[in-house]
């Protein structure tokens, strides 16, 4: 064996060490950002529950948390589809809870941000519990907090093991968007 030979196969393993680190820190980043979110503990009371648009149990979470008297109310983001057909964003109560629904335009996590903020005006919340999946709480807090002064906190539905690939990957890149392309309200 030569010499280049050799300072190939040490240059290839150095290569391979590299980029294992890196597959390894990225998946731990991205295991803490997306899937094990860090939160604070909700608070005993709060003036809404809002449920954010999106996969997951969300809506089922969000009116556990008013039945379990954390908030008065729950506020839940519907796309126009939704509003259609559900009856229950007219009658303002669902399976027995108070809710107001209402639509962002444009219909993503910094709409609904922008329209938090316009219910909180026009409520009188300053505190606020955001219902969404882990993957994309810490993106919708962001959102939320550059529109919103008031206090945020946020609940978590369940995902099945299998969306998560497909969410963190989608999550990732709208995090790298919101603080890069998109960073006011």
């Amino acid at each position: 064996m030569t010499k280049t030979d050799t300072r190939r196969r040490r240059r290839r393993r150095v290569v391979l060490v590299v980029l294992a680190v890196v597959l390894v820190g990225a998946s731990a980043l991205a295991a803490r950002l997306f899937v094990w979110p860090s939160l604070p503990p909700l608070p005993d009371k709060a003036d809404a529950i809002i449920q954010l648009g999106g996969p997951g149990n969300r809506r089922s979470v969000a009116l556990d948390l008013v039945r379990e008297g954390r908030a008065p109310v729950a506020a839940i983001s519907v796309s126009d589809e939704e509003r259609a057909v559900a009856g229950w964003c007219d009658d303002g109560r669902l399976r027995g809870v108070p809710v107001i629904c209402f639509h962002s335009e444009p219909f993503t996590t910094r709409g609904e941000a922008r329209s938090i903020e316009q219910l909180a005006r026009e409520h009188g919340w300053h505190s606020v519990i955001l219902v969404t999946s882990p993957d994309q709480a810490k993106r919708a807090e962001l959102r939320v907090r550059r529109c919103y002064p008031g206090q945020i906190f946020v609940a978590t539905a369940h995902l099945p093991w299998y969306w998560y690939p497909g969410q963190v990957l989608y999550q990732a890149a709208a995090m790298v968007k919101a603080y890069t392309i998109e960073t006011s309200c």
